[in-house]
């Protein structure tokens, strides 16, 4: 029995957004809603039409809710599209995986995370407690830090 990944089966972002208690804002191509990548209240900015997304904050992107689901739940990739009802068992699925992210923009991401966990760092080891706030920024920096180096191992 084959399976595999079928981009049409993937919500498209006014559907994603009410299944993932996200509100898009605004009209035309490009919404906005919050970003739960870094807790920001209105800085994604979504593109209802070609799927595309980026924070203007923390600068997270990705070309599809395939890519925001996997960013924001630290999904592998066929664990997603399950998720999202896009993996197919049996028949004859259309199989593609997403681009993958180019490696200027892998460093770049992995750069800025990096810097993130070396403040948190360099202040608890001058004793400075860190605060739940910057505790949780910390660990995403390192989750997504993990996430970028198993993408590019694969």
């Amino acid at each position: 029995m084959s399976a595999g990944f079928n981009r049409d089966r993937l919500p498209a972002w006014p559907e994603y957004a009410d299944q993932h208690g996200l509100v898009l804002d605004g009209r035309g191509r490009w919404q906005t809603t919050r970003c739960d990548m870094h807790g920001g209240s209105d800085s994604l900015r979504v593109n209802v039409q070609s799927g595309g997304w980026r924070c203007m904050s923390c600068e997270a992107s990705g070309g599809d809710t395939l890519a925001h689901y996997r960013a924001t739940t630290g999904a592998d990739f066929e664990a997603a599209a399950r998720a999202l009802g896009a993996w197919v068992v049996g028949g004859n699925p259309r199989v593609q995986r997403p681009a993958r992210l180019a490696a200027r923009d892998a460093l770049e991401s992995v750069g800025l995370e990096l810097g993130v966990c070396a403040v948190v760092v360099a202040d608890a080891r001058s004793g400075i407690v860190p605060s739940d706030e910057d505790w949780q920024r910390f660990l995403q920096a390192a989750g997504r830090v993990e996430f970028i180096a198993r993408e590019a191992s694969t």
